[in-house]
């Protein structure tokens, strides 16, 4: 089972969901976070024609998926391809994060790994 982290811009959440629900992509969890990257912030018109440059955390979202290891791929190129603010995307898109589950336990029924999912 795989886990994949993706740190998104906030405004692509829905059309990203819609890329999940295209490929069969059901469960999922999404976190209104903040942080920051290569970004390092963002330019903010100050009045008057000035502008500063801020060195703050942004906001961003999280969308955490586990899925069985034949499904990553599929997931990852819907991510990818819904998640890029242009064509060729631009720094703040976001990133993808890749991580191996060694066990899921459906707290309900007890029922342990893929049949978890």
């Amino acid at each position: 089972m795989i886990k994949i982290e993706a740190i998104v811009r906030p405004d692509r959440i829905n059309i990203i969901i819609d890329a999940l629900d295209a490929v069969g992509c059901r469960g999922f969890n999404i976190l209104n976070v903040n942080g920051r990257g290569q970004q390092q912030g963002v330019e903010v018109f100050t009045g008057r024609g000035a502008t500063t440059a801020t060195r703050m955390s942004l906001p961003k979202a999280l969308i955490s998926i586990v899925v069985k290891d034949g499904d990553k791929d599929k997931i990852i190129e819907a991510i990818l391809g819904s998640a890029k603010s242009s064509e060729n995307g631009a720094i703040g898109d976001g990133k993808i994060f890749v991580s191996d589950v060694s066990e899921v336990i459906r707290v309900r029924t007890g029922e342990r790994n893929e049949s978890a999912l």
